[in-house]
């Protein structure tokens, strides 16, 4: 039985093989996939399988699945294709006779208005009518998704958002990798879904507060109306499509959808996550 991680190259994937060895796993125990086998020579050079998975190739994804390997799906980033990227794994899993399926699906897929919601919900179900048994990982927000706000809040002073008062429950890349890892490890999560999150949900006040503290300059919070947000993104020169995610998103913290604390995450890794500070501190190093 081996363990694959698709899109392993990617940063969430390339963490949870990390997170595999940590916890012990043998290397050769181990399947490394990506588009791109080259990106995974690190990996290889330290005893780790690699293989090529395209999620748009279904001959590539029967070639590397065998019966009985536990096979952790990480989510695609085509935004928009993202089912049938998934089910052609699903369906190539239960071809195979795959032992388990350990799926990065979001908090709440299958009753959340969150924007990102529905191709998760789909992915969920089609898990679901696969009959492979299956864990589901519903992570919560990255810390890292606002790394790109540490240079503007240098330059500016200023983090700007039509959050309002909404608050975020995140936790660091490296803490929804290990989960995947004990997920992956472990046959008893068979059958469970996990509701991830960080331990603390902070708002931007917060935020702010964090950013003064990692970039070394005071930092204030600019809190926008929706209709605000969507010129000021205009005037970056976004495309439409991408102003209405990002301000759909904004609405999505304002309501609450992503300030869920279940302590799912931490029990699962079996320590706290990872403080603000400390993720976006080392997210820049």
């Amino acid at each position: 039985m081996s363990t694959i991680v698709t899109a392993a190259s990617g940063q969430l994937g390339r963490l949870v093989v990390e997170s595999l060895l940590a916890r012990g796993a043998a290397p050769d125990s181990v399947i490394a996939t990506s588009r791109d086998v080259s990106k995974l020579a690190d990996l290889a050079e330290r005893g780790v399988r690699t293989a090529e998975l395209d999620y748009t190739r279904p001959d590539t994804i029967a070639a590397v699945i065998d019966a009985g390997d536990v096979v952790v799906l990480i989510s695609s980033d085509a935004v928009g294709q993202r089912v049938p990227q998934h089910a052609a794994v699903i369906d190539a899993a239960k071809a195979a006779g795959a032992a388990r399926m350990v799926y990065t699906s979001v908090l709440a897929a299958s009753t959340s208005p969150l924007i990102l919601a529905p191709e998760h919900k789909a992915t969920e179900e089609h898990l679901a009518a696969s009959g492979v048994p299956v864990t589901l990982l519903r992570n919560g927000w990255y810390t890292e998704n606002y790394v790109g706000e540490i240079a503007t809040a240098r330059d500016s002073g200023v983090v700007a958002a039509s959050v309002g008062a909404g608050r975020l429950a995140s936790a660091s890349r490296r803490d929804y990798a290990e989960a995947a890892a004990v997920a992956a490890l472990d046959e008893s999560t068979a059958g469970r879904t996990f509701e991830l999150s960080g331990d603390h949900a902070w708002d931007f006040d917060e935020f702010a507060e964090a950013l003064t503290t990692v970039t070394g300059r005071p930092v204030r919070y600019e809190s926008l109306t929706p209709e605000q947000h969507a010129e000021r993104l205009r005037g970056f020169g976004l495309d439409e499509g991408t102003v209405g995610f990002v301000v759909a998103l904004d609405g999505n913290i304002r309501d609450g959808l992503l300030a869920d604390t279940s302590g799912d995450l931490a029990r699962l890794i079996g320590r706290p996550t990872t403080p603000l500070v400390e993720a976006l501190t080392a997210a820049t190093a």
